[in-house]
Formats: structure tokens, C-alpha cells, sequence
């Protein structure tokens, strides 16, 4: 696993790398490879800080489903219930389900005429979703919303919050903490800026992602900032102790923060054998088959069959996880009790990532022999 993730780094497919292996929670390999910043030839360390980029998702689904739990709303709950101002031009059905789901019908690129300096702004991206108009019909299609639908999410949490706390906060103090997560936070603290690894974009092929979109994050990140859908920064061992929460059940160091069953319905295909249409380009770009979304409450799913997939192809059928672009991974396989974490320095390609994240999975399933 190491010297294959060492010859990507030596080919330049990537700067470098931390990751973790585990099994019945207990780490078996917590390694770095290469390098995490090129310009400064610095090499990677295991408690680099990296911008996790759509595993923050993850994250912010699981602040959203501790209020449904504690009955503020549920995933039936159109949005124009707590937002007013969303109950305009066709999206007045729209529910938290089917954000969740990325079955919402919205608009999946950021609002027309944002500025990119206010892409993490919660309330300005909610002002300018509630001005869009529905593009499809709710729970008709999946588009995966790549960055505007979640920060939805974060503005629900945040105006029924009672202590009237900004949505970092809020993850801060009733996630992260808990889960020991010291590391993480949504935007860049001046406390971890030192240790953070610059967003640099390697694989030059035009693809799902502007190169230079992505790498405005290492200048339009701030202890402020926030963008819900992929705005948080975390080390490797971070996200360990997320997916060890949600391995064990919701519960973590003998804290619940989700119960067993709600983790379960996150972890759930609720897309059906509808496909992904953020795929579509990869279809015409490098010839992938049409397949499943295999989409629960914003976690991937791994399902059965055989198509390009970062959880790899050897995981049991009820491995989930999460995807940031052209970087990141994490997935638990319930069966084989088994846990995996990557996060990498210099981005490639969203297609030619998830092709990167299918290998080094199936040589993760490889390596379990009992």
C-alpha cells in the first residue's frame, strides 16, 4: 500500500499523501508519503492539516441529523418552513430529504453572479439559492449539488440554533469537540494555518472542477469562513475518529452524538437505480457505463456491480463514505469491520481520482486475510 502510493508520488500523480488503515477500530497502518508542499519541499507528516474538501458533507450531515433527532425538523421538512424567502419560482417542495439526497432539482453550480468572495457566506449563498428557480423536479433526478445546496443546510441549523451561533461554531461544539477532533474546524483557524497544506491542482485535464476555483481556497479561507459543502480542514486522524463514530454506531469514547439507527438511514441507498448525472461528462470523457448514484443522506454507498467507484470494487455492498475533489477519502466496510482514510496533496482530475481512490481501496480489501 505504501510503496504504491510512493511510486504515484514519484510519478508526480500526486504531491503526497496521509491515510489510515483500520480494523475493529484498532490502526494498523498511519502513514505519509511524499510531499505536501512542493514549492516548499516539505514533506508530508501525519498530522498535516488538509481542506478535506466534499468530506465536510459528511459533516454537516451529521449536525443536521442530530436537530432531526431532537425533532426541530424532519427529512420531510420543506425547506420554505424555516427559510420564507425559498418559497418562490417552483421550490416550495423542496424537503431537507432531498437536498440530502442531491435530489433537490436545484441549480448544482454556484448562484449566477455570486462572487467567488462570498461563496462562504452561509446567508448570501441562501439568498442567492432562494432567488434560483427549480431547474428539475424534486426527487425526479440525482445531480450531485457540488457546493450551494449545503450551505441550505448549515442556515437551517443555524436559525433554529438557540445560542444563535454561527454554523462553524455549531460543528465545533457539537461535533467536533466531542469526537476529540482538534483538528478540524470549517474555514482555517490562524491555530492550524502553519501546518495546512496549499490546494495545488496537478492534473491539468479540463474536467468537473475550475483549477482555479479550487485553489481560491488557499487565499479565501479564513477563521470565518463558511462553506458547508467543502470548506473544512481536518488531519487524517480527524477523520479516523468521524468514521469511528459512525462504525460504532453514532457513538464515540462513550458519547453519542447520532443513535444507531439514524446512522444506519444516512448509511441507506435512498437513490434507487437512479444514475448520477454529475457523471455524465466522465461517461463521454472516458467511456463509463451508466450506474447507480448510490446515494444515502449525503454519504456514497458502495451497492454491487462493477463501475468506477472510490470505495472500490472488493468492499461488501454496505461500505460507505465520502469523496472530496480530486483528493480525498474516507469508508467504513461494515462487514470486514474495516476503515480506511486518504488525504492527498495535488489534485487530479475528478475522474482520474475516483480511479486512483478504486485502487488503492481494492488493495486496502486485499490486504485483510482474516
Amino acid at each position: 500500500m505504501k510503496r504504491a502510493i510512493e511510486k504515484d508520488t514519484e510519478k508526480g500523480t500526486y504531491d503526497g499523501a496521509a491515510f489510515i488503515v483500520a480494523r475493529h477500530g484498532k490502526i494498523a497502518m498511519h502513514e505519509a508519503v511524499g510531499k505536501t508542499d512542493l514549492e516548499k519541499n516539505r514533506k508530508a507528516n501525519v498530522d498535516d492539516v488538509f481542506f478535506i474538501m466534499s468530506i465536510t458533507k459528511q459533516l454537516t450531515t451529521t449536525r443536521v441529523l442530530m436537530d432531526i433527532e431532537q425533532g426541530k425538523f424532519t427529512l420531510n421538512t420543506p425547506v420554505c418552513e424555516i427559510i420564507p424567502e425559498f418559497s418562490i419560482k417552483g421550490k416550495q417542495k423542496v424537503t431537507v430529504g432531498h437536498i440530502l439526497t442531491h435530489t433537490s432539482g436545484l441549480n448544482t453550480e454556484l448562484p449566477f453572479g455570486l462572487p467567488i468572495d462570498q461563496v462562504g457566506n452561509i446567508e448570501t449563498v441562501t439568498a442567492a439559492m432562494s432567488n434560483e428557480r427549480i431547474l428539475i423536479l424534486p426527487g425526479k433526478m440525482v445531480s450531485y449539488n457540488a457546493i450551494a445546496a449545503f450551505s441550505i443546510l448549515g442556515a437551517l441549523v443555524q436559525r433554529l440554533d438557540e445560542k444563535n451561533r454561527p454554523f462553524r461554531q455549531i460543528l465545533k461544539e457539537d461535533v467536533f469537540e466531542p469526537l476529540g477532533m482538534k483538528d478540524t474546524a470549517l474555514g482555517l483557524p490562524d491555530r492550524l494555518k502553519s501546518r495546512i497544506v496549499p490546494v495545488k491542482v496537478r492534473d491539468k485535464t479540463p474536467g468537473l472542477f475550475d483549477p482555479l476555483l479550487l485553489e481560491s481556497l488557499n487565499f479565501l479561507a479564513t477563521e470565518e469562513t463558511e462553506l458547508p459543502a467543502g470548506g473544512a480542514v481536518s488531519t487524517v486522524l480527524d477523520i479516523f475518529r468521524f468514521s469511528e463514530m459512525l462504525r460504532r454506531g453514532g457513538t464515540f469514547n462513550g458519547l453519542r452524538i447520532l443513535s444507531p439507527d439514524t446512522v444506519k438511514h444516512a448509511t441507506t441507498i435512498h437513490t434507487g437505480n437512479l444514475p448520477n448525472h454529475l457523471w455524465d461528462y466522465c461517461r463521454e470523457m472516458y467511456g463509463w457505463p451508466v450506474f447507480p448514484a448510490n446515494l444515502g443522506l449525503s454519504f456514497f454507498i458502495r451497492g454491487e456491480g462493477i463501475f468506477p467507484t472510490p470505495l472500490g470494487l472488493t468492499t461488501s455492498p454496505g461500505t460507505f463514505g465520502g469523496l472530496g475533489a480530486g483528493s480525498t477519502v474516507f469508508w467504513v466496510d461494515p462487514v470486514r469491520d474495516l476503515t480506511y482514510v486518504f488525504l492527498s496533496a495535488g489534485l487530479l482530475e475528478e475522474g482520474h481520482s475516483i480511479m486512483r481512490h478504486q485502487r488503492l481501496s481494492d488493495m486496502v480489501v486485499a490486504a485483510v486475510i482474516d
